[in-house]
């Protein structure tokens, strides 16, 4: 009897064919352009200093000139780090996370879960859909910066 051999999991087809590395990213891109506003998917390079070596980050969506939308499916250690290390480095940008499940645990047996963890380091997040409320912050800070003055991190919060 041949043996099960178990499929390699990609990335979804769907994301590929458009460009994007999930069906969430998807998802949420749509999201964003049925809000009339332009996705700039993965427009952006950021650079951050993890401990001695220089890195480049690049946010899925750069949607406001102080507002980016991170999508995570799996949300390991290092992209978790990686994440606390960018914000930290870049003050003047707010980052919040779309999860395709913010009930997930971040580690097996953990009571953590990927919402717990963002509302413990202060980042807000989002269960599969960009909030009604982000888009009212994102439409502001847009706003802001056509007028010429500099929206801080903190001015809505």
């Amino acid at each position: 009897m041949p043996k099960f051999k178990r499929k390699k999991i990609t990335v979804d087809k769907n994301g590929i064919k458009h460009g994007y590395r999930s069906g969430l990213e998807n998802d949420v891109m749509e999201d964003i352009e049925r809000n009339g506003l332009e996705p700039n998917y993965e427009a952006t390079k950021l650079e951050y200093i993890q401990p001695e070596t220089k890195h480049i980050y690049t946010p899925d969506f750069h949607i406001s000139p102080h507002i980016v939308i991170e999508t995570k499916g799996r949300w390991v250690v290092e992209d978790r780090q990686k994440m606390l290390l960018v914000i930290k480095q870049h003050p003047d940008i707010d980052f919040r996370m779309v999860f395709y499940n913010a009930n997930q645990k971040i580690k097996k047996g953990s009571k953590t879960t990927y919402g717990m963890w963002c509302d413990k380091h202060g980042i807000k997040w989002a269960d599969k859909y960009i909030p009604d409320e982000w888009y009212r912050d994102i439409y502001d800070d847009i706003n802001n910066s056509k007028e010429g003055g500099e929206k801080k991190k903190d001015d809505n919060d």
